[in-house]
C-alpha cells in the first residue's frame, strides 16, 4: 500500500471516528395527533370512498357557511339553520343514501366533535359562531382527508 492511501485511510478512519464521537441527534418524541382524528373508524369495501366523499360534502359545507356569512345578510341565522342545510345538502348530494348508517363509528365521532366544538344550541348565531361553524366543518374534512390518503 503507498504512502497516500495509507493517509487517505488514515483520514477517512479519523473522520469516521470524530462523527461517531459527536452526540447522537434526539430523535423527537411522536406527537400524538391534534384535532378531529378519524383514521381507523371509516370500515369496510366503501370506508376509503366514504372518507372522501364525507370529506368534500365537509369541505362544501364549510365554504357554503363561510359565503354566507360575507353576505349583508346571511341566509342562515341559527343553529338549527345549520343542521337543516347539513341535512338537506346531504339528501340532495347523498340522494338519500346516509354515510352514518354504513359508518356508524364515525358518526358518533363526529357528532361528538360538533357537540364540543358547537354545543346544541339551535337559537341565533354571532359572527364568531358562524366562523366556528365553517372552521368546525373545516376540520371534518380535513380529518376525513386524512383517512383517504
Amino acid at each position: 500500500m503507498s504512502d497516500r492511501l495509507r493517509y487517505a485511510v488514515a483520514a477517512i478512519l479519523v473522520v469516521i471516528g470524530l462523527y461517531s464521537a459527536l452526540p447522537a441527534t434526539p430523535t423527537p418524541a411522536p406527537q400524538p395527533p391534534t384535532g378531529l382524528v378519524l383514521r381507523g373508524l371509516f370500515v369496510g369495501e366503501n370506508g376509503a370512498s366514504d372518507a372522501a366523499t364525507l370529506a368534500a360534502f365537509a369541505l362544501e359545507l364549510a365554504d357554503e357557511i363561510e359565503w354566507d356569512s360575507m353576505q349583508a345578510e346571511p341566509f342562515f341565522q341559527s343553529g338549527a339553520a345549520y343542521d337543516e342545510l347539513r341535512t338537506r345538502a346531504r339528501a340532495l348530494r347523498m340522494r338519500g343514501v346516509s354515510i352514518g348508517d354504513r359508518q356508524p363509528r364515525v358518526r358518533a365521532a363526529i357528532d361528538a366533535y360538533l357537540t364540543e366544538q358547537l354545543g346544541t344550541s339551535g337559537g341565533p348565531v354571532s359572527p364568531e359562531q358562524r366562523s366556528k361553524w365553517a372552521a368546525s366543518y373545516r376540520e371534518i374534512g380535513r380529518a376525513c382527508s386524512d383517512v383517504s390518503r
